[in-house]
């Protein structure tokens, strides 16, 4: 293959795509915005899938690692009620078929599988141009440029690639999360991790939610979930987190102890996070020598538990698709898209339709009803 390959973004999809051209002996290059592999935490827990993320690391050879680096008993979950009643309580046996590991040590198996030249660390896109016959040039913050012959932009929600594709943009899907932490949970917060359990937590109520995870070292890590208008968590100061907690915890007046405390007890600073989307059947004309994979290309509301997964996915199969076509990228980039398209469509609706069942009217009994949905499908 004489063509090369340049995947802005080394997030876990672009990661993916650099690691199965890798195992099939093409060359790309990763150029990523932030400094070092350790510039930022990656996150908390995630739950890979067996019909997509595991055949992403199966494409990837690393299945073994990931079976290494489980989370035993994490892919339990529990449904509570505002007055901290267990609604509902599936326990991890091992069979679930969606294991859960920490984000950061899944992309740490993916950083260490890439020789170490393959990411440019503190390269952040701001320019990209065509240049003709499928070639692109990518200009950076710093003022190098780089010209390509085929440009993946892995680059997620704001995706500086996305605009040579589609006019598309993001937009607000109504809820924010307003991240919490505690640790050493069953030594410090007994109550809290006892109403969390080995695996995820969802309180729900109409219009809010207390979600959280259990990850390892006795980590209580929270999502606080608020259907609410962006006006309104802006107006919150999060620079005073004490004001921020409490105005916050305010929403939530009422409800179990063991759960509020999730929230008032957090020991780092809370931090919003609005959540956005991309319109659900978002796709684009075939254009000479680019696309996207990942948020860049689907994103989508958390509710499917779908998008490293997804974007793990896509990169796989991007990948197998080039080195299928190594002397006719567009040929790869056809197939690539045909199923790229309606998969992550479908995926959006399922996550749209599960935000709604979240904090219908009847939560937390529509996600009950979900849970059973699913038992009764496998």
């Amino acid at each position: 293959m004489t063509t090369d390959v340049t995947i802005i973004g080394a997030g876990l999809g672009g990661l993916t795509l650099a690691r199965v051209l890798h195992v099939h002996g093409i060359r790309a290059t990763i150029y990523e915005a932030e400094t070092s592999p350790t510039a930022r935490t990656q996150g908390g827990m995630l739950d890979i899938h067996e019909y997509n993320g595991q055949l992403a690391l199966d494409a990837a050879d690393l299945l073994d690692e990931f079976r290494g680096l489980i989370h035993k008993g994490g892919e339990a979950s529990r449904v509570l009620d505002r007055n901290g009643t267990v609604l509902l309580d599936e326990p991890d046996n091992g069979t679930g078929g969606r294991p859960e590991l920490h984000r950061g040590a899944l992309r740490q198996i993916l950083l260490d599988s890439l020789p170490a030249d393959t990411i440019k660390w503190g390269h952040k896109a701001t320019a990209v141009r065509p240049l003709g016959g499928g070639r692109h040039e990518v200009t950076f913050a710093d003022g190098p440029t780089v010209e390509t012959g085929l440009l993946v932009g892995a680059d997620g929600a704001w995706s500086r690639i996305r605009p040579l594709l589609s006019d598309a943009t993001p937009e607000y899907v109504g809820i924010s999360f307003i991240e919490t932490y505690l640790f050493d949970g069953d030594t410090r917060h007994p109550a809290s991790a006892q109403a969390v359990g080995g695996g995820a937590l969802f309180a729900l109520a109409p219009g809010k939610g207390i979600l959280a995870h259990r990850e390892p070292g006795g980590v209580l890590h929270t999502y606080v979930a608020l259907n609410k208008p962006q006006e309104w968590i802006s107006a919150i100061d999060f620079t005073d987190a004490g004001a921020a907690t409490a105005r916050v915890a305010e929403e939530f007046d009422g409800w179990a102890p063991e759960l509020t405390a999730l929230i008032t007890d957090g020991e780092t600073a809370p931090v919003p996070r609005a959540v956005n989307a991309l319109p659900i059947a978002h796709r684009w004309d075939r254009v000479p020598g680019v696309t996207l994979l990942g948020d860049a290309a689907h994103l989508m509301s958390p509710f499917a538990g779908e998008g490293a997964n997804l974007a793990m996915f896509d990169g796989a199969e991007l990948g197998k698709a080039i080195a299928a076509h190594p002397d006719n990228i567009e040929a790869a980039l056809i197939t690539y898209e045909e199923a790229l398209f309606p998969r992550s469509a479908a995926a959006a609706t399922e996550a749209a339709q599960n935000h709604e069942l979240c904090f219908d009217d009847n939560a937390p009994h529509s996600l009950i009803g979900l849970f059973t949905n699913y038992e009764h499908a496998d």
